[in-house]
Parts: C-alpha cells; structure tokens; sequence
C-alpha cells in the first residue's frame, strides 16, 4: 500500500527542535512557517524569501530520530511497485522535471543522479541522458527502473557517502524521500561534491511517507515548516547558491476536492 497520509501540527513546536519556536528565528517580517505566514505568489513559494537564518543549525539531535530506528535494510527488504503520491502530483512533478532537464535527444553529456531511487523515476517519458544513476535501498525495484543506466543499493542513514566521482552529476533528484535522511548535512555535503559547478540539486516532497522511518521534526510539523527544515540542508552547505521552492501543487477539484500538494526546494552548486 502507499505511505500514509502524515498528521501534521502546524505552527507547533515538537520533535526537538530548537524552538519550532527555534525556526521562528528562520522567518522574515511575515513570520514563521505554518498558518500564521502569508502564502508566497503560488502557494508556498514565499516561503524561503527573507528567511534570517540563524549562525548554527536549529535543530538538536534527537530532530532527526525516528520512531522505528530497527534498520532501514529491515524494511526495505521487500520490494514495493506503488506510487507514493497521487497521479495528479506525479504529473506535477513530471511537469517540472521536464522544465529543468534537457529536452528530447541522446543528451550523452548529461548526468542525472535519481537519490533514494525506486522502481520508477516519475522523469518525462522520453527523456534520455548518457547516465542515469539511481541509489535505493531494494535492488529489485531499481532493476525494475526503466529510467535508469546503473544503480547502486546503499543506506545512505549507515553510511551517507556516495560512491561517485566530484562533479560528476548536472542534475541530483529526490522524490519524497528527503523526509526519510537521519543525516542529512553530511549528506548534501555529499550532494553537493557530486554535482557538477552550477548542477542543480533538486529535494521533492509531499505530505505523505511512511511516518515510523521519518524523522520527528518532519512527522510534528507541517509542509510549511518542511521547505524551512529542507531549506535549511542547503543553506548550512557550504558551495550552495540560496535555497528557492517551487509549489506544485495540483489545484483543487471542486467536486473531487485537492490531491496530494508537491513542492521542490532546489538549489545550485556554485561554480
């Protein structure tokens, strides 16, 4: 079955953040994260204009635990063929990965690095690239990935190193994954010395996962304090341009109601 539906606290203070009350210290003129922000000009997309970040990260330790701490190659174990958002925000992440990659074409010089990979990439039905790699945790659903040119199985909680060359990546992409890293500094160091000057590292995220293996501070919060808390592994790397958001959320059905929302926090390796 698919992640479930995540219960959120907007505008709460929990999980050992320094103070949810320590993001608001993230929040320009308009405030903090959660309902009391005003909306940027789509949705969310203000959310990361006039942030006053604090000197040191805002988050303690015990941020970044979970409730299942049994290891992640436990419940990966089994393959899983489902789709962890709705088909109305898959199209609208299709949509964006279609404005950010090259267009239709060998592309033999470009890279695409697809993190915490699965069976099924959500890339635009004839994109093509001189490499593809995707790094998951289940080797058969990487198999699975038509996207794909080679993948590699890691727990990147275990060990956050990525076995790739410096610079050799134009574009690293996460799906609705990012919620799911222990570590996740060490990792957009990582990230970034991968990437090549001015690739673009692009984090995906919805209100979904699998809430026993995410983090506490993303199961006790909601999709406004989420694009501060990812905002954040950008802007405490050293060699990434300011973090940017883009909302992609579906519109909502008047009949039919909304689907799952979609935002991107991306940003470039500096050149």
């Amino acid at each position: 079955m698919a992640a479930a539906r995540r219960g959120v606290l907007r505008g709460g203070a929990g999980a050992g953040v320094a103070g949810l009350a320590g993001l608001a210290g993230l929040a320009g003129p308009a405030g903090r994260g959660g309902a009391a922000r005003a909306a940027g000009p789509k949705g969310l997309e203000g959310t990361l204009e006039g942030i006053q970040w604090p000197e040191e990260i805002p988050f303690r330790a015990e941020s970044f635990q979970r409730y299942d701490e049994s290891p992640d190659s436990l419940f990966y174990q089994d393959p899983r063929f489902v789709t962890h958002i709705d088909d109305k925000a898959i199209g609208a992440l299709r949509g964006y990965y279609e404005e950010i990659f090259p267009g239709p074409g060998p592309n033999e010089d470009v890279a695409v690095l697809d993190l915490c990979s699965s069976w099924i990439s959500h890339f635009p039905k004839n994109f093509k690239a001189g490499r593809v790699a995707g790094l998951g945790m289940n080797a058969e659903e990487l198999r699975r990935n038509e996207a794909l040119t080679e993948y590699e199985v890691q727990d990147l909680n275990q060990k956050p190193q990525l076995p790739y060359e410096d610079n050799a990546f134009d574009f690293v992409v996460n799906a609705v994954s990012v919620d799911y890293l222990t570590r996740p500094y060490e990792m957009f160091a990582e990230i970034q010395r991968v990437l090549k000057p001015g690739g673009l590292a692009a984090m995906s995220f919805s209100n979904r996962c699998f809430p026993t293996k995410a983090i506490s501070v993303w199961t006790s919060t909601g999709d406004q304090d989420h694009i501060m808390i990812v905002g954040s592994y950008f802007h405490y790397t050293p060699g990434f341009s300011p973090p940017q958001v883009r909302d992609l959320s579906p519109p909502a059905n008047p009949i039919f109601g909304g689907s799952d929302p979609m935002y991107v926090v991306y940003g470039r390796k500096e050149a």
